[in-house]
C-alpha cells in the first residue's frame, strides 16, 4: 500500500463534504488508505475555539497512522493540518483555501518542512489569496491559483486531477 491520507474538512462542513470526499476517492483509487476525522463537535466552539481540539484530534490520528500520513485540508482543515504537522510527523501536505490567520487565534499558520502544494481561489472572499500565496512563496511551495472563491466549487475536478498528480509524484 502506498500510504495513508488524512483529509480534514473545513468549518461549517463535515467529513462527507464534496472536496474531501472526492479527494479520498482519488487516494483510494491509487491504493492509499484514507480517513476523514469529524471535527463538527469542535467547530461548535467557534472558529478560534475549534483550533486547539481540531489540532489535538488530528495529532492523535497522525500518531495512530501506520506510517507518517499525507495530510489534506480545506480552509480550517488546511490550517490545522499545518499546525498538526509541527507536532507529529507527516509525509506531505495538500492544502486548499488556506487561511494564514484565524480571528482570535494568536498563532499564524505554519507547517513542517515536507513536500506541499497549495490550491487557492484568487477570488477567495474569506482567505485572501495574497496572504496564502505569500506564505507559499516563502516556502517555495507548489501553488495553483484558480478562478474561484473560497469553496473552490467550480474546480473540484481540477483539484482532483492535481491531487492525483501530487500523489503519483510522491510515489515515484
Amino acid at each position: 500500500m502506498p500510504g495513508h491520507v488524512i483529509l480534514s474538512h473545513g468549518s461549517d462542513s463535515g467529513p462527507q463534504a464534496t472536496k474531501v470526499s472526492v479527494l479520498a476517492e482519488v487516494a483510494q483509487s491509487l491504493g492509499y488508505s484514507t480517513e476523514r476525522p469529524d471535527y463538527r463537535e469542535a467547530d461548535a466552539l467557534g472558529y478560534a475555539g475549534a483550533v486547539p481540539p481540531r489540532v489535538a484530534l488530528l495529532v492523535q490520528r497522525i500518531k495512530a497512522a501506520p506510517q507518517p500520513p499525507i495530510l489534506v485540508g480545506s480552509s480550517m482543515g488546511a490550517f490545522v493540518s499545518g499546525l498538526a504537522s509541527l507536532q507529529a510527523p507527516c509525509r506531505a501536505l495538500f492544502l486548499l483555501a488556506l487561511p494564514i490567520t484565524i480571528p482570535g487565534v494568536a498563532q499564524r499558520f505554519d507547517m513542517a518542512d515536507v513536500p506541499a502544494m497549495l490550491m487557492h481561489g484568487f477570488a477567495d472572499e474569506l482567505c485572501p489569496a495574497d496572504a496564502a500565496v505569500g506564505f507559499a512563496r516563502e516556502r517555495h511551495m507548489h501553488t495553483q491559483l484558480l478562478a474561484d472563491g473560497h469553496r473552490l466549487a467550480e474546480h473540484v475536478d481540477t483539484i482532483a486531477r492535481q491531487f492525483r498528480l501530487f500523489l503519483e509524484h510522491l510515489s515515484s
